[in-house]
Parts: structure tokens; sequence; C-alpha cells
């Protein structure tokens, strides 16, 4: 038996260390691929395509970390297998950074240093080169201890330790653009997460709480999945179109309505075609979740697509720009060649190395179910629609990550305030029946005792009665702790939220001290 066990874990790890081969394989090649086709772009100076290289590893970074928030859910819950939801993600996320990726980038992400600081623009492309190599270095890191962290936080952190590095000052640094940014580690999750559950608790009580089920689901699914069509045709048109369509709020919000209208009535014919199918159970409701869940996944995935593979081919870009014309410039076209890079960069990531972290999203810090996973995909889209229009800076990991926290500590909570009342009656009947009978099996011991002379039965009635009442006081003990536990009940996993929250923390600031040192090592090595 032990032979046969140890016979089957060495197949398991020969065929893991297999496929670890294939996929640094595969990516060796890319980036190979992408060095070749770069080197000889600009003649005679060849560090734009070692700058292709580092953004290329940058692009397939954000696919294995940062996209797994927009699958993750709906995998968790079952609505997607880890195969549909690589495809469908890859497929938009390559779509969003195509169509809608923009053909300008800012030079530097987020503005968070001047660039006309930069004495010289060689320091400017070695401070962006720095950066592009320390933000992925830090995602491959957050992949790899299984930490979905933000690959917007993680740029901004390679060019503020870049910049810092080469203009040797802190102040080229506009602190007050950090600050916003450092408060979206707040803001975002605790959004989210608040979206998340308000939406999921309007779900359970006025559907899965009430008698009739069904009839409930037939009558307000059209009308949250509506809901859900406006929220995602408006944050597609405000985030993931931006660059080739800009229209404003009030015209997204509008189509977006428009869009709601049509959806409701779709929906709720569906649902009447297939009414036969359903039974009165919570399953029912789950399956009438699971197309809208794909639909989602595939528009975060092209909004996603549209906004951050900028993360990639901004510096990128600047890089480009910068040795073109031998200045600094604040903005910069993007190269088709440049977005095909972050493109495939991004969708080969999502597809060698995305599992591991659609997993932690998926099912790792709380089990979600259809119903749990379409919360937190709306949830996502109203935060972001909300935050745009208040100027708060947010994060779509966190938000995405915030919303799974919140579905998991909204079960906490209805466990403790639905179910709690009858838990605590229940363990103290049990509690207070021992007690009753403890004291009897005490009083008979007691009066056994009492007698001047005894028989043999008192003795053994004694020896019995002991033993009893021994066992009587140990399961008191034991109900007594089954009473606090009632209050302890987890659906989410602690050591998980940790590590990320920690991951979150730390991101700007690795990342910086990170880049810094690249700076002064390629400053070394160029001079």
């Amino acid at each position: 038996m032990e032979i046969n066990t140890f016979e089957k874990m060495q197949k398991k790890a020969v065929k893991k260390s297999q496929t670890d081969f294939l996929r640094l394989g595969f990516s060796l090649i890319f980036m190979v691929i992408v060095l070749l086709a770069t080197w000889d772009k600009i003649p005679g100076n060849p560090f734009l395509a070692v700058a292709a290289l580092f953004g290329a590893y940058m692009a397939m970074n954000i696919g294995a970390n940062d996209v797994a928030n927009n699958v993750g859910p709906a995998v968790g819950s079952k609505a997607l297998t880890m195969m549909g939801a690589i495809i469908i993600a890859a497929i938009f996320e390559s779509a969003g950074a195509l169509i809608a990726g923009g053909d300008v980038t800012g030079t530097i992400k987020k503005g968070i240093i001047d660039p006309m600081a930069f004495a010289h623009p060689d320091h400017f492309v070695w401070a962006m080169t720095a950066a592009l190599l320390a933000a992925a270095l830090w995602l491959n890191l957050a992949t790899y201890l299984k930490a979905p962290v933000s690959t917007t936080h993680s740029i901004v952190g390679g060019v503020m330790g870049g910049g810092i590095a080469a203009a040797g000052t802190f102040g080229i640094v506009a602190w007050g653009t950090m600050g916003k940014i450092a408060a979206s580690w707040v803001i975002s999750p605790i959004l989210g997460g608040l979206i998340a559950a308000a939406f999921l608790y309007a779900i359970k009580k006025t559907i899965i709480y009430k008698e009739n089920t069904k009839e409930a689901a037939m009558k307000l699914v059209p009308l949250y999945v509506a809901v859900m069509g406006w929220a995602f045709i408006t944050y597609v048109i405000l985030k993931g179109i931006k660059h080739v369509v800009k229209l404003g709020f009030p015209t997204a919000a509008g189509l977006g309505f428009i869009g709601a209208i049509i959806i409701f009535f779709l929906v709720k014919a569906t649902i009447t075609k297939y009414a036969d199918s359903l039974d009165n159970e919570r399953s029912s409701v789950n399956r009438l979740f699971t197309i809208p869940l794909i639909f989602a996944a595939a528009l975060l995935s092209f909004a996603h697509g549209a906004n951050d593979v900028a993360n990639a081919v901004g510096p990128l870009a600047g890089i480009y720009d910068a040795l073109t014309h031998a200045t600094v410039s604040t903005k910069a076209a993007i190269p088709l060649w440049v977005m095909i890079i972050g493109a495939v960069g991004i969708s080969l990531g999502l597809a060698l190395y995305g599992p591991k972290l659609i997993k932690t999203v998926g099912s790792e810090i709380t089990e979600l179910d259809q119903i749990r996973a379409f919360s937190i995909a709306l949830a996502a889209a109203i935060t972001v629609i909300i935050a745009s229009q208040l100027g708060l800076p947010v994060s779509s990991t966190h938000i995405a990550l915030g919303g799974v926290f919140g579905v998991g500590f909204l079960r906490e909570w209805l466990d403790r305030t639905q179910r709690l009342e009858y838990r605590i009656k229940e363990e103290k009947e049990k509690l207070e029946e021992l007690k009753s009978k403890l004291v009897a099996f005490q009083d008979e011991l007691k009066t056994i005792e009492s007698k001047d002379t005894k028989t043999q039965a008192d003795y053994e009635r004694i020896v019995y009665l002991f033993e009893v009442i021994n066992e009587y006081e140990k399961r008191i003990k034991k109900e007594n702790k089954a009473l606090k536990n009632v209050y302890k009940t987890k659906y989410v996993q602690r050591n998980a939220v940790k590590k990320i929250v920690a991951a979150w923390i730390i991101t700007v600031p690795a990342a910086a001290v990170l880049s810094a040192i690249i700076f002064f090592v390629i400053k070394g090595v160029m001079l």
C-alpha cells in the first residue's frame, strides 16, 4: 500500500514538473520572439528590444494575476469551467486591448511623476524600463504566493521608484496623486464589498427566503439581470470603449437603460418558456444566473483589456517615443506592434499561469454559488461607475476581491443574526437537561452514601453513579464549548484575507524599491 502511494506521488510530481517545464518553455518562446522582432526597430539601439522583452514579461504577469478577478467568481460558482473561462477571458482581453486600448497613452502612469523633470531622455528610458521589470517581478512573486494584487499599483510603484532614482530627489513625485492611490487601497474593497453584500442580501430577502421561491424568482430575476445589463453597458461605454468613442455618463447611462429594458423582456420571456423545468429550490434560482455571469465575465475582461493593457504598453510606448525622438513627452502614440505584445502577452499569461489565481479568487476565500458570484460581478461594475462619477480612485482588483470578502462576511452575519437564536436555544435546552439529570444522579449518590450500612448492590450503584456523573460532567463541558462556538462559524478564510491585504499594502513600496535598484543596475551597465 505504501509503495503504491509513493509511486502515485512520484508520478504526480513528474507530471507537475513536466507541466511547469512546458509553461516556462512557451513563456520563453514568446519573449524570444518579441526580442528578435524588435531588435532592429531602432537601428543601432537594441535597448528597445530589451524594454520590449520586459513589456512582454509584464503583460504575461498581468494575465497571470489580474484577469483572475474577472472570471474567478464565475469559475468558483461553476457557471464556467476553467477552460471555458480562460478561452472567454483570452478572447475578450485581447479584443479590449486591440479594439479599445487606445492609440495614445500617457508615458507616466497616473501622472505620478513629471516627465519634464528628467535631465536626459536616457534616464527616462532607464527609469521606465526599470519600472516595467520591477512591476513584472512583483506580480510574478504575488502570483506564486497566490495573492491577487493590483497591476496598476504595481506599475505605479515601479514608475515612482525608477523616477526617484533617476531624478535623485523625492520631489519628482506628485505626492497628492500618490495619496489618492493609497486611499484606493481602502476605498475599493470596502465599496465593492458593501455593494456586493447589499445585492446578495436583496436577492436573499426577495427570492431565497420567500415561501414560493419559484414565483419570486420568475418575477424578480429578470429585474436583477436588467440592472446588471444597465451596469455593464454603462461600464463598458465609460471604461471599455472610451478610447474609441468618448461618451459622458448621462449618454452612457441612457444607452444602458435602453439595453436594460430589452434585457428585461428577453430574460422574462426565456424564464417563462422554461418555467416547467424550475422548482421551488435555491438550485433552480442559481441556474437562472448562469448565463448573465458568463456575459459579465466576458464584459469585465473586455473592459480590463482596454484599460489595463496600458500598464504594460504605456511605459513601453513612452520608451519607444523617447528613443525615436530623443525627447521625453507626456503622451506617446502606441504602435500596433506594441499593442500586439500587450494583448498576446496578457492572453498567454492567463492561459499558462492564470488558473492558480482563478482558483484562489473563486473558491479559496469563500464558497461561491451563482447568486453570490452574480452579486460580486454586479458590484464590480457599479462600484467603478460610482467611483468614476465621484472622482474616487479605485482598483478593479481590490473591488473584485472586496466583493468576494463582502459576500463571505455577509454569510457569517446572516448565520449569526438569523439562525443564532434558534441554535443557542437548542444548545441551552440540551445543557439544562444534562444539568438537571446530573443533579438528580448526584442527589441519588448522596442518599446512598448517607446510609449507615450498604449492601453490595449499593456499592455497585455508587460506582455506576460515579461513572455516570463523570460522563455527564464531560458532556456538560462539551455543550458549553458548543454553545460558545455557535458564535464562531466562519465562512471566509482569514489566512487568505490577511495574506491578500498584506500584499496590497506592500505592492507600491515593494515595486518602488525594486525599480530603484534595477535603475541603478541599468545605469551602471549603460555608463
